[in-house]
């Protein structure tokens, strides 16, 4: 694959680019991401399914800007799939041709299942789950991929999508008519021999923009969307208020975005109609979804799709763009986890911030990569947005506090108040600030010296290969937890 990749997703509301550049073998960051809400299916579906030349003519701009990007970038390879409204349109191959002509840009149109294929790819090895079903609510069609254990075992499109269903029913105000629709098309679900989750991964403008709000009226302290889960039944009064908003004032008081006003009380109805139905009781919000999927089945395509075990991509991404010394890096980490396991008798804490742990110790020198000066400051934000695949919100939380703990005081109450709701106890948080400390002090000198551990009556020995004054002196002034001692 090449180093520098663009992805285009054209949907039938919105068209949407990513790139990507690999930094390894199976790590990539995200470099740009444009969106042109080109509504290529609109009045489409009040005309037999044909493409009409005003919205086409959007849509042709558009892919002239992002090829204009993809080439400013120096990308090397171009992925194009287009979903509902091309694969449903009579006259699509008018469209394709003309921008296959003009533009050189080939345009894959991809059926519904593997549509629905990519939403899970893309969920399965960016977030932190491995059984549940996405949904995917598009402007012509919602993809559904269910995964269990890790593994996906179906894929289905249906044809319910925002843009479909306001012209079809809603600009008719016949509400009664769309969620009969929507019943009968998910009919085809419980036809299918799969175990329908009690979890939902949301794909698509819509979900994202439902999440955004929920996000905001809970006055959640993490600014971000991918990952962010919420309880169905807590949220379903936010549905229906905008369900039964009357026009754009009353979406507005809502938190409705402008960008939204079109599509957003014929999206809600949609999820809420789904989320009803297969009985759900938790949603993930992903900020990843065909294009990611398209991309990761290229990029894995001899590894089934899936990263290897133990694999994170953010942390691999971060490492290779920005740490100081990959022995450093291996070191750190290796030693967090000795110095978590000798002292566990002590801190009893679960084996989940082992691994934690073990991410901050690689992790916490990308600061300095930044500004050597308050870097763990610079760490801290930096982090708190890096890790972007493939952590809960509080894993990625806990990370980017520990880093900033790393320091020879321990943290107070104050220190975690503002991000309290999604970090663990202060004593937690202490534990985790003086282990990363001192493994940061043992080597301070960038040695990475041979240590061993030996822990007796709350009296941490350490044996070092190479016990030099630096090392002690900088080991004296940490803070311990509880009733520690620290002998050199």
């Amino acid at each position: 694959m090449s180093k520098v990749t663009t992805i285009i997703d054209i949907g039938s509301n919105s068209m949407r680019m990513v790139v990507l550049q690999k930094s390894s073998r199976f790590a990539f960051s995200l470099i740009n991401e444009t969106k042109s809400k080109v509504k290529i299916s609109e009045g489409c579906y009040e005309n037999g399914g044909n493409l009409q030349e005003i919205p086409m003519q959007r849509a042709y701009e558009s892919l002239k800007s992002f090829l204009n990007i993809s080439n400013a970038l120096k990308s090397r390879k171009i992925i194009c799939v287009a979903t509902s409204a091309l694969r449903d349109a009579p006259n699509s191959n008018i469209f394709i041709s003309r921008i296959k002509k003009d533009l050189g840009l080939n345009i894959k149109v991809i059926d519904g299942e593997k549509e629905a294929y990519y939403g899970g790819v893309a969920a399965l090895n960016l977030l932190h789950d491995d059984t549940f079903v996405t949904v995917d609510i598009g402007g012509g069609s919602t993809e559904f991929c269910f995964v269990k254990n890790g593994k996906i075992e179906k894929s289905i499109s249906l044809n319910i999508g925002t843009v479909r269903i306001k012209e079809l029913y809603f600009n008719k105000e016949d509400i009664e008519g769309a969620k009969k629709n929507i019943l009968d098309n998910l009919k085809s679900i419980f036809n299918l021999d799969v175990e329908i989750p009690k979890k939902v991964v949301g794909i698509g403008g819509s979900i994202r923009a439902l999440s955004k709000m929920i996000m905001t009226n809970n006055e959640y302290p993490l600014d971000i969307l991918h990952g962010y889960t919420y309880q169905v039944k807590k949220e379903f009064s936010l549905f229906e208020k905008i369900i039964e908003a009357r026009n754009s004032d009353e979406l507005k008081s809502l938190g409705v975005k402008k960008d939204r006003f079109d599509t957003i009380k014929e999206g809600a109805f949609i999820f809420k109609t789904i989320l009803d139905e297969l009985s759900i009781s938790e949603v993930i919000t992903s900020g990843a979804g065909v294009r990611e999927g398209a991309y990761l089945s290229d990029l894995l395509r001899n590894s089934n799709h899936k990263f290897p075990a133990n694999f994170n991509v953010s942390v691999r991404s971060l490492l290779d763009r920005f740490e100081i010394d990959q022995k450093q890096s291996a070191f750190m980490g290796n030693n967090a986890a000795k110095i978590f396991d000798i002292l566990k008798p002590m801190h009893n804490l679960d084996n989940k911030y082992k691994s934690l742990l073990v991410v901050s110790s690689k992790l916490h020198s990308i600061g300095s990569m930044l500004n050597f000066y308050k870097s763990n400051d610079n760490a801290f934000d930096f982090i708190l947005n890096g890790l972007n695949y493939d952590f809960l919100h509080t894993s990625r939380v806990v990370v980017a506090h520990t880093i900033k703990f790393s320091k020879k005081s321990l943290p107070n109450k104050s220190d975690i108040l503002k991000y309290e709701e999604l970090l663990p106890s202060l004593n937690v948080m202490q534990w985790m600030s003086f282990m990363i400390s001192l493994n940061i002090a043992i080597n301070h000198d960038f040695s990475r010296p041979k240590v061993s551990y030996e822990l007796q009556n709350n009296v941490l020995k350490i044996a070092l290969s190479n016990n030099s004054f630096l090392i002690k002196s900088n080991i004296d002034k940490l803070e311990s937890p509880e009733d520690l001692i620290v002998e050199l």
